[in-house]
């Protein structure tokens, strides 16, 4: 008997469990003592719906508290439905409104959706944030290389953040325009003295133009002089004229080595045909003799001619050799 009593009560504990799950009763009792209006039969289909009676019970006291009468429960239960984040939507709404900043709950949960966090947006809307930005290396008209790094002030622009680009955006566009306004500077010089001209430059391209930020100020931070880029590339075009001329005389050079093997083959083929030309000459002079068009004495004449040739011929190479 006494065990079929604990049994009763273990089942009445777990009936109770059940039954304040389903129907939080003391969140029904916070909610009114609060001022919110709120019935015991929707926080149950709450529960039903698998929507948290907490947060939106929360959000609806904390709504209420900071004076936002617009806020419906449905409207946080589609929002949480949606995959929203309740409790940042309603931070942002009571910050948004002590800030006296336009911000509807359409925009919030809208801009909540979108994967950005709408609390912080509001918050740098009211503080705005510094982003620094890498280091950015540009070449003057001159040829010398400097390094600036910036700070960008920035605050956040609410109408913006559904489709606006973000930060990596505004850095990417700053980092183009300081490479752009030292590339135009004609000296190195002037950049260094008059870094604020840089950021006037800058600022007055528009660049926050479709980001959801709006740009207060580009101050330069530092300026590094880098390599004389100039030097360099003449340096490098030096030595690229260098080994043109080089190839170029190696070619000269391959070329008459060339002509001068053509002009020794020619020559050795030149004394062939007159060593040829030579051989033939014996035979010529006995077929000369044998029909009689040659006589023994015209012979010797020549003989005598060759003889006098060779003299004087050893004579001059002495005189040419000194």
């Amino acid at each position: 008997m006494l065990g079929f009593s604990y049994m009763l009560l273990l089942a009445a504990i777990i009936l109770l469990i059940i039954f304040f799950y389903f129907v939080p009763f003391l969140l029904w009792i916070s909610a009114r003592a609060s001022g919110v209006k709120i019935s015991v039969l929707q926080l149950f289909l709450m529960r039903i719906r698998k929507v948290p009676p907490q947060i939106i019970v929360r959000a609806m006291i904390e709504a209420h508290k900071a004076g936002l009468q617009n806020i419906t429960r449905d409207d946080l239960e589609a929002h949480y439905l949606a995959g929203g984040h309740v409790e940042r939507v309603v931070h942002a709404l009571v910050s948004a409104a002590k800030a006296n900043i336009d911000l509807g709950f359409k925009m919030a949960t809208a801009i909540d959706l979108a994967g950005r966090d709408v609390f912080e947006a509001v918050q740098m809307s009211v503080n705005p944030k510094v982003i620094d930005t890498p280091p950015v290396v540009a070449v003057a008209k001159d040829g010398i290389q400097l390094i600036a790094k910036a700070r960008v002030t920035v605050r956040a622009n609410i109408r913006q953040l559904v489709g606006g680009a973000g930060e990596d955006t505004v850095l990417a566009r700053v980092g183009e325009g300081i490479v752009s306004s030292i590339g135009s500077s004609e000296s190195h010089k002037t950049v260094l003295e008059n870094p604020d001209s840089i950021s006037k430059l800058v600022l007055k391209k528009g660049l926050d133009s479709g980001t959801a930020f709006e740009i207060l100020s580009i101050d330069i931070a530092d300026i590094d002089i880098g390599k004389n880029i100039g030097a360099a590339l003449q340096m490098d075009q030096a030595d690229a004229d260098k080994n043109i001329a080089q190839a170029k005389a190696e070619e000269r050079r391959a070329m008459a080595i060339a002509l001068e093997q053509e002009m020794k083959a020619k020559a050795q083929e030149a004394r062939a045909k007159v060593i040829e030309a030579e051989a033939e000459v014996p035979k010529a002079m006995a077929e000369a003799f044998r029909s009689g068009n040659l006589g023994i004495m015209d012979y010797y004449r020549m003989k005598n001619i060759e003889a006098d040739t060779n003299m004087r011929d050893n004579i001059v190479k002495p005189i040419s050799n000194k």
